[in-house]
C-alpha cells in the first residue's frame, strides 16, 4: 500500500490496503470479506493498536452522522466524527459534554476504544459518557449494545481497544451547556504539591499541571473551573508559591499561545475551554512522542516523587510533562475501573532509541505502584505483567471469542495482551 504513518510519524502501518468504503453497507461487506481488517481513526496512537497484517478501513468518506437526542439528552455519533465536530453540534443545542481531551481533533472512537480522558477528580474518562454501542462484528453483522439493555456485557464493550469489530456509532449523555474560565498560575514548588496535592487537584472542575521534571518547581498549574452567568472569581496573585499568569500561554514549550484555547479567566463555552488546544489549530508539529501511565489515586504522590527523582534522566528527553486527575469507572479495560488514578504524561522528544531504554526504568519504579499506561502511547509492559493488570480481562476474552471467533480483528499488539 502507498507509505502511511501515523500523526507522529513514528510508525508506519504494515497493513496491506487502506479502504474508503462510502456506505456502511460497503463497510459490513468489507469486514465480511477480508480475513484480517481493523478500523483507520485519526491516526493518534503513539503505537500499533490500530495496525494489522491485513486490510484497513477508513470512514472518513462516510456521511458523518451526528444525531442529537434533545429530550433525552443525548447524542449518537458516527465511527469518523471527531470531538471538534461533536462539541460545536452539541454547544448550540445547549448541551454539553461531560469533558475533553486535550485534543478536540482526536476522532471520538478512537478516544473512547483507549479510554482517553481529560483531568478533574470528579470527571472519569471520555469512554463514561458512552450509554450505547454499535459495531460491526467479524461476519460483517450489525450488533448493539447499550447501559440499559445489556448491563452485564456492556461495560466490556466500550473500552475495547478495536478487538471487537469496528464501532459505526457510539451514543453519548450529555447534560446541559455550561461555562468554563481558565487561569493559570507559574512555577509551583513541588513541595506544595506533594503537601498539598488533594487540595490542589481539587481546586477547580478540571487541573492539569506541565512540568519540563527540571529543578523544583511545576511550570503551570493549569485550572479550568465551571462559572454561573455572572459570577466573579478573583485568583488570588499568589498561591501555594504559584504566581499568577498575566499573558496567555501554551503548554508546549516554545509553541504559540493563540493555538491554545483561551485563559485570562476570561470565561466561554465548555467547547471552546475543556481542550487544551483550540480545535482550529494543529496544536505542535507531530514531531514527539508520548507515554502516559495511570496510577490509582492513593499512591499519586509516591509515584511523582518518584519521577522527581529521576529528573537526570527523563528532562533531557523531555518535551513537557502533564499531570492530571481522572475518576473512576466500571468499563472493564479501562485503566480507571473501580479505581481513581492520577495520569502521569510525557510528551518526548523524536528520540526512539533514548525513550526505548527510559521506559523500562520508569515502568520499574511506577507498575510496583499498580500503573497502568494509555493504550494508544508508548510502553514497555506485555504479555502476563500486563494482563495481571486488568482484573476483568478473562470475561473480555470470552467477549471476544462470541463476537470475533476467528480473530479477525487480531494483530500484533492485542496478541501480545489477550493471546
Amino acid at each position: 500500500m502507498s507509505h502511511l504513518e501515523n500523526w507522529a510519524k513514528n510508525h508506519t502501518y504494515t497493513a496491506r490496503e487502506v479502504h474508503y468504503p462510502e456506505t456502511i453497507e460497503q463497510l459490513q461487506a468489507l469486514v465480511a470479506g477480508n480475513a484480517r481488517v481493523k478500523a483507520l481513526g485519526t491516526r493518534h496512537s503513539f503505537n500499533d493498536v490500530a495496525d494489522t497484517q491485513g486490510d484497513l478501513i477508513s470512514q472518513e468518506r462516510i456521511a458523518p452522522v451526528i444525531e442529537l437526542d434533545t429530550a433525552r439528552s443525548r447524542v449518537t455519533v458516527g465511527g469518523g466524527v471527531t470531538y471538534a465536530a461533536v462539541s460545536r453540534e452539541v454547544q448550540v443545542a445547549g448541551l454539553a459534554l461531560h469533558n475533553l481531551a486535550s485534543l478536540p481533533h482526536i476522532s471520538v472512537a478512537g478516544a473512547v476504544a483507549t479510554a482517553t480522558h481529560g483531568s478533574g477528580d470528579g470527571n472519569p474518562c471520555l469512554a463514561a459518557a458512552v450509554s450505547g454501542v454499535e459495531l460491526v462484528r467479524a461476519d460483517g453483522e450489525i450488533v448493539s449494545f447499550t447501559r440499559d439493555r445489556d448491563p452485564e456485557r456492556f461495560p466490556g464493550t466500550v473500552v475495547s481497544i478495536g478487538a471487537l469489530g469496528i464501532v459505526t456509532k457510539l451514543t453519548l449523555d450529555l447534560e446541559p451547556t455550561f461555562t468554563v474560565r481558565q487561569d493559570v498560575y507559574e512555577d509551583l514548588p513541588f513541595a506544595e504539591l506533594f503537601a498539598n496535592f488533594e487540595t490542589i487537584t481539587s481546586s477547580a472542575y478540571s487541573v492539569s499541571l506541565f512540568t519540563a521534571w527540571r529543578g523544583d518547581r511545576v511550570k503551570l498549574f493549569w485550572l479550568k473551573e465551571r462559572v454561573r452567568d455572572g459570577e466573579t472569581i478573583v485568583r488570588e496573585p499568589n498561591w501555594f508559591g504559584a504566581t499568577l499568569a498575566t499573558a496567555e500561554v501554551n503548554p508546549v514549550p516554545g509553541m504559540p499561545a493563540i493555538n491554545a484555547t483561551p485563559q485570562q479567566g476570561v470565561p466561554g463555552p465548555w467547547a471552546e475551554r475543556l481542550a487544551h488546544f483550540r480545535a482550529e489549530f494543529l496544536p505542535s508539529s507531530g514531531e514527539e512522542l508520548q507515554t502516559e501511565y495511570l496510577v490509582p489515586r492513593p499512591n499519586a504522590v509516591a509515584a511523582l516523587k518518584a519521577i522527581a527523582g529521576m529528573q537526570e534522566r527523563i528532562a533531557p528527553h523531555l518535551q513537557i510533562s502533564e499531570i492530571r486527575t481522572i475518576a473512576a469507572d466500571d468499563l472493564w479495560l479501562s485503566p480507571f475501573y473501580r479505581q481513581a488514578c492520577v495520569g502521569i504524561h510525557f510528551t518526548w522528544k523524536k528520540d526512539w532509541p533514548a525513550v526505548q531504554e527510559l521506559l523500562p526504568q520508569i515502568e520499574a519504579a511506577l507498575l510496583p505502584l499498580g500503573a497502568r499506561p494509555h493504550w494508544g502511547k508508548l510502553f514497555a509492559v506485555s504479555g502476563a505483567p500486563l494482563a495481571a493488570l486488568y482484573p476483568r480481562l478473562p470475561d473480555f476474552r470470552q467477549l471476544r471469542s462470541q463476537l470475533d471467533p476467528e480473530g479477525k480483528f487480531r494483530n500484533r499488539y492485542l496478541d501480545a495482551f489477550l493471546a
